[in-house]
């Protein structure tokens, strides 16, 4: 007797509307298939990034890796998937969170990150009314408590903090430069982002040597569980 073949969950396509749950099995079942996210119970399918895009994107996530590297508690992801809601798996550009066993908001789901990351860095070009539509009110309604957009065209560096559940715009103090509110240190020069003879490290190795970093390293320490 033959045996019968295996049966395969449909392929995912741009449109589909979908559980969290019927997502994953489908994707998981694409191995070729690495960029896809489920908005409010829609499926995005990726589209083509453009060279200022991937270099907008790099630099920015060397910056928050650095930031990362030198902040023991905290653990940065590109491009990673994170099981939001039953309706929601996203796919952030970049995501900053404190790990669970230092007092962060996140749980670890399987091999997948869930609930809220404490920042989600989005770089917007193709996906800008995604970024700043269904995207920025499902980051809002989980407690995503920073949100950087990075907008292509025009070129403007949105940095939002999460007060009372609402989204409200950090600005830049007298300096220039923004400063995180949830991640003290993490210190960004807006101008370095766009001006390839900048560079974003001048604005993060002050932060990284401010006390206000020192001390919330310390108080991170103090949170982690034994």
């Amino acid at each position: 007797m033959p045996s019968a073949a295996l049966a395969l969950p449909p392929i995912l396509r741009e449109g589909d509307r979908l559980n969290s749950e019927e997502f994953l099995r489908r994707w998981e079942a694409m191995p070729e298939l690495k960029r896809a996210e489920l908005i409010a119970g829609v499926v995005f399918m990726p589209s083509p990034v453009s060279r200022i895009h991937s270099n907008v994107h790099i630099r920015l996530s060397t910056w928050l890796g650095t930031y990362m590297d030198t902040t023991p508690g905290c653990e940065g992801g590109v491009e990673g998937t994170w099981m939001m809601t039953n309706e929601s798996v996203p796919q952030p550009d970049v995501a900053l969170r404190i790990l669970p066993d230092f007092g962060g908001q996140s749980q670890d789901f399987g091999t997948y990150s869930a609930g809220a990351p404490e920042l989600v860095l989005e770089v917007s070009g193709s996906s800008t009314s995604r970024d700043l539509g269904a995207k920025l009110l499902l980051y809002q309604s989980v407690g995503v408590r920073e949100y950087l957009t990075i907008l292509l065209d025009p070129r403007q560096v949105i940095w939002r903090q999460l007060v009372r559940g609402k989204y409200r715009d950090i600005k830049p103090d007298a300096d220039g430069l923004l400063r995180s509110r949830i991640f003290p240190g993490l210190w960004l020069d807006p101008d370095a982002v766009w001006d390839p003879q900048k560079s974003l490290r001048t604005a993060l190795e002050k932060g990284l040597a401010s006390p206000e970093h020192d001390a919330f390293i310390r108080k991170l320490q103090s949170r982690r569980r034994r």
